[in-house]
Order: C-alpha cells, then structure tokens, then sequence
C-alpha cells in the first residue's frame, strides 16, 4: 500500500440517504465522484448531474459511418466496376441496397460501440483499480450505498470531505490508496495473457460455431429442416415403378389456365389473326411502361431507340421506330415477344398475356411520339 490516497469514501445505508448525499456532493461543485451501490437506484443519474453518455454519439457515428460504407461499395460496384441492368433496375437500385445497408449499419454499430466500451471507456486490458478489494467496494456490493471523491477533484480536500460526510451522516469514512502494483502498472495490448486470453475466446467460439454448424444442425430433433420428404432433382423416388421423381405430362395434355400458343413458327399468320384486346387506357399504358422498362429497355433502350443501357456488353438491338417495325400488326410483334427473334429471347415466361398486350400499346406510343406528324400537332 502506498502513501498515495485515491478517493475518499463513505458508506450510508439506505437509498434515500445515498440520494441526498449525491445531490450535496455536486451542489458542493465536486466533479470527479462517483456512487456505487448494489442495484441500480432510481434518480440517482440527475442527483449526480450526470451529463449524457458520449458512448451514444460513437455507436451513432459508427452506424452513419457502416451505411455510408455499404451504399458507396455497392454503388461503386453496380455502377462504375461491373455495371449491368438486370430487369430494367437503374446502376444505383436503393431499394435494393436498403437490407444490406441495414445490416451493415447495425453490424458496424454494434462492433464500434462494444470495442470502444471495452478498450476506450473501460480501458481494457488495464483491470487495475485502487477500490478494488476494499472494505469499501465489499460493502457497496452487498447492502450498503458509497460515494467516492478522488483525489483528483479540484476541490478536493480532506478536511473539508470529512466533515461534509460526518454532516450527511455517513455510517463508514475512510480512506483508499493506490496499491504499489497499480502505480507501477503500464497496461499493453500486446500483453502475452491477454492475448492468450483473446486467443483461448476465438478458438472456443470458432468451436463451437462449428460444431453447431456441422454437428448439432444434424442431430436429432434439430435435423427435421435436412430430412424432408420431398424429391431432389436427380434423385430417384419409390412413387412410382420406374424410380422417376414425376412423370412426363400425357401427350396432347394441357395445364389448367394455360392455353398454348396457336402460331408458334408462323409470323406472318400471327400478324394477320392476333388483334389487341387491350384499348390504350391510361391505366393498360401505365402497365406497359413499367413492363418494357423492367424486360425491354436494358436492350432497346427507354425510347425503343436501340440505344442498349448495357453499354456495349450485349449487341444493341434495331429500332423500333424503323418503317418496317412501324408497318407490323400488333400481332406481329406480339409473336415476336413470345418467340423471339434472332439474339432476343422469348419473354413468354416473365410476361402474362395482358402485359404483353400493354407493352405493345406502349411501344405504339413511343412510335407516335418520336415519329409525330404534323396533323398530330
């Protein structure tokens, strides 16, 4: 034990005494105190005219700082390293990039704040204290209520510390000193124990998220998500007498609400017999545009220009505002979009009958509007 005292204590025995010592010792104009006792006491933040937490700002910052990471990373990849439109979404789809960004701002968050309680505001790997071990920090952990002036207080003074705590009645008044070992102690990351120490924690977590993973996931009655009865694509099945897991539709048959398409290899009757069922309503016109922007202009480009958006990593597509695309049916070009047409694919799948319809209403707009006439005016 040195010479050196650290704080003077008192020790009072019940919370409403603790409370109003508190609230002396700061109208008193001390500010390096401290109160501990055995549970959280109700007021005793504003009692010790406590200011707000700056561990708030930190995990604030760090959250901004994680958001702000994840769009520009994302931003830089989708739109300056490997841009490319996948369904007509723009380089920059922010409603696509809000889960990850979440994730990254509560991930970044929660790291930052937690390194920054353990090693900033608790200064780890130091785990010296000069209360420690007292007959001070025994009490307060059990059922008495202390107050701790330090010495490092500019009002402080023994004299006058003693007779304010004989004034509020203090069961306890003593003194606590530095320990010689605490006075000597220079506190260093690279500690060999506390990297043992951080070392033994990584391997037992790495274990046991691994034996979770590989082990426990497979036991039962954990195992009940991997062993389900269901057919595996290339897996044989005991349903039926030739081990297929399903059988090939009988021939001639068709699926309930489909209704195969009647000129498949026949352009030129399809343009001749398929008529728009759909009139160029504001709300059919509304739904071809949202349509030929998702599945069409990666290719044609908004204005159906052949302006390809993918910037030269496809071929750029005709346009169709030519005077032969202008002269076809709507049903021409709708067996084009069920078919294809040359590197185009069919869009028979990502299209319903009705959206493919409205995506022709559109593409007539667009015609009109980049070919108008004067009698259009």
């Amino acid at each position: 034990m040195s010479e050196k005292i650290y704080s003077y204590t008192a020790l009072f025995d019940t919370p409403n005494d603790i409370i109003h010592a508190a609230k002396v010792v700061s109208e008193k104009g001390y500010t390096k105190f401290d109160v501990n006792t055995p549970y959280p006491v109700h007021g005793m933040d504003g009692a010790m005219k406590l200011p707000t937490s700056k561990l708030g700002f930190v995990t604030l910052f760090a959250g901004l700082g994680g958001a702000a990471l994840a769009l520009l990373t994302m931003g830089w990849m989708m739109g300056i390293d490997y841009p490319i439109v996948i369904g007509g979404k723009p380089y920059f789809p922010l409603p696509a990039f809000i889960p990850i960004t979440f994730e990254i701002t509560v991930l970044l968050a929660t790291l930052v704040t937690v390194a920054s309680l353990l090693f900033f505001f608790f200064k780890l790997p130091n785990n010296k204290h000069p209360l420690h071990d007292t007959n001070y920090m025994k009490n307060v952990s059990s059922d008495k209520y202390g107050i701790s002036i330090e010495a490092k207080d500019p009002k402080f003074n023994i004299e006058e510390i003693k007779s304010l705590f004989e004034s509020l009645h203090a069961s306890v008044i003593e003194p606590v000193y530095y320990d010689e070992e605490e006075l000597n102690f220079k506190p260093k990351i690279a500690d060999p124990k506390f990297l043992g120490f951080l070392a033994a924690v990584a391997i037992f977590v790495s274990l046991s998220v691994y034996l979770h993973m590989n082990k426990v996931l497979y036991m039962v009655p954990f195992s009940w998500m991997d062993e389900q009865e269901k057919t595996i694509a290339q897996e044989s099945s005991d349903f039926f007498d030739n081990g297929s897991g399903m059988l090939t539709p009988v021939e001639g048959t068709v699926a309930r609400g489909f209704i195969p398409y009647a000129f498949k290899n026949k352009p030129e009757k399809a343009g001749k017999l398929l008529v728009n069922p759909l009139l160029p309503t504001k709300e059919n016109l509304e739904l071809g545009k949202n349509k030929f922007n998702i599945y069409c202009s990666p290719c044609h480009g908004y204005l159906a220009e052949g302006d390809s958006r993918l910037k030269g990593s496809f071929p750029n597509p005709p346009s169709l505002h030519s005077q032969k695309v202008r002269n076809w049916s709507d049903g021409r070009i709708y067996h084009v979009i069920v078919e294809g047409q040359n590197v185009m694919p069919s869009y028979s799948y990502q299209l319903s009958i009705e959206e493919r319809w409205a995506v022709i209403n559109y593409i007539r707009v667009l015609q009109r509007s980049l070919n108008a006439k004067e009698t259009d005016l």
